[in-house]
């Protein structure tokens, strides 16, 4: 009996399958948020790999209906990817499973619109995230919410579709190894209208949370939410390309930027003739000035029609190599408020004031738009704000976003069985643009906030009510 037989025995005697013992082994011991957080910022610098249908269609987004023939990548190579990221000093990868276009290029069940129904026919996800991990970089995935493809899109959202993606992110989450980041997109963004409420962000967020606890969730959502809080993602991000631009003076909060090194996301035939972003400007302005702002940069590469990276990008990357090389210390990123996760039960609900300003009425404070705000009238000495939900409530959390630059302090009241009680919660900072208040549930039908501005009319963004799962 050879001594692997021998080992598997002792395995099964014990009541242990060998590879429950292996997954026991490999499971690395849960870390808090803030750990994670850090850890992320520490990693300083890594490559965003934009590749999958678009690659071979010339466009960013592809056809819905690309057909499947056209997937084919006969040079495909992820270890020169891989390669290609370690000689620019990156230490992680993160590769678009499925973009907007709804074509999975891993071996998944919950669609025949996939990879290994192509002439390519292999599970691209499998093949990076082994060459990543056998050259020494972390691995993290890119996943779209919006699906043109198979239809989840604005105000269609069936049940079926939200059991799609929860069947798809487990399936990336199960079978991938350790995955170190689920970067989300087209989800809750200006231009793809699937709300949180939509596709439930706390539903997702606890899927991920239950198949990796140490799996950060990342949702590419600042085009929406205000930089001075992590609503409904573990690490704020910043797409440059699209103008959100990380204020290096004063972030306080783990972040990413990114941005490509081509001129778009995803392959053209035009790249190989076309010169790269400026290799020392990618450096000195961007990569090194945000690893000491709490901000991790990660580059895109997009891999040719044949697999591979073009040499002009390859060359770039031995250069930038050659200019940047991480900080064995990264600056400690300051204490902050946990992430807004659940839905905001304040939205569009009845709400009223004291006298507003002009046109700047209540109904600004809570329409789901930080661009838009109620604002007192100068006249009035003692302000308030009361969102109406009509029946009680379960709540735990209540967020503010103050607008314009005033900075008030907030008494807050909330009205059940008949009566106004005053509701405790934990001092904010009143210098803060957003005030998290997070407090023991209760039941309220109200709630008021007295308002107190020394420096002028108050001005009310967003007033979020929150019921959070703890």
């Amino acid at each position: 009996m050879t001594i692997k037989r021998i080992l598997v025995l002792l395995l099964l005697i014990s009541g242990l399958s060998p590879l429950k013992s292996l997954h026991a082994q490999q499971k690395a011991p849960n870390k808090s948020l803030p750990a994670l957080q850090q850890d992320f910022v520490d990693l300083g610098f890594g490559m965003f790999i934009h590749y999958g249908m678009p690659t071979f269609m010339n466009q960013d987004w592809s056809d819905p209906d690309a057909a499947l023939s056209l997937f084919k990548s006969p040079k495909f190579d992820a270890d020169q990817w891989a390669k290609a990221a370690k000689s620019a000093n990156m230490t992680y990868g993160c590769l678009t499973t499925k973009h907007h276009s709804g074509f999975p290029i891993w071996n998944t069940k919950t669609t025949p619109y996939n990879v290994m129904h192509t002439p390519f026919g292999r599970d691209v996800v499998k093949e990076y995230a082994n060459a990543f991990r056998k050259n020494g970089l972390k691995v993290m995935l890119y996943y779209s919410i919006l699906d043109t493809h198979h239809g989840i899109r604005p105000n269609q959202i069936t049940a079926e579709h939200i059991q799609m993606i929860k069947d798809q992110i487990t399936e990336l989450l199960t079978n991938y190894g350790e995955i170190t980041a689920l970067v989300i997109d087209g989800w809750d963004a200006p231009w793809s209208r699937i709300s949180y409420d939509d596709v439930p962000f706390e539903d997702i967020y606890h899927l991920i949370k239950s198949l990796q606890p140490n799996c950060l969730v990342m949702d590419l959502n600042a085009a929406k939410y205000p930089a001075e809080a992590l609503f409904y993602t573990d690490i704020k991000s910043y797409e440059q390309g699209a103008g959100q631009f990380i204020s290096k003076e004063h972030n306080k909060l783990p972040a990413l930027a990114c941005l490509p090194l081509q001129e778009n996301w995803f392959w053209k035939t035009s790249f190989p003739g076309t010169p790269v972003k400026n290799v020392d400007e990618l450096v000195n302005k961007f990569i090194i000035p945000y690893n000491n702002a709490y901000c991790n940069f990660i580059l895109n590469v997009a891999p040719n029609a044949d697999g591979l990276i073009d040499e002009n990008a390859v060359q770039a990357l031995k250069e930038i190599g050659k200019l940047y090389k991480k900080p064995e210390k990264l600056p400690q990123v300051p204490e902050h408020a946990a992430p807004i996760i659940s839905s905001n039960l304040a939205k569009h609900v009845k709400s009223n004031s004291s006298w507003s300003d002009d046109m700047n009425i209540m109904d600004f404070a809570n329409d789901d738009n930080f661009g838009s705000a109620w604002v007192s009238n100068s006249e009035v000495k003692s302000p308030w704000y009361e969102l109406n939900f009509e029946k009680a409530k379960p709540v735990n959390m209540l967020v503010i976003t103050q607008g314009r630059n005033t900075k008030s302090a907030y008494t807050i009241q909330y009205f059940a069985s008949g009566k106004w009680q005053p509701l405790k919660t934990e001092k904010v900072d009143q210098n803060s643009k957003i005030q998290i208040f997070r407090f023991d549930r209760l039941w309220a039908e109200k709630i008021k906030l007295a308002i107190q501005s020394p420096d002028g009319p108050p001005s009310i963004a967003e007033v979020g009510v929150y019921n959070e799962r703890r």
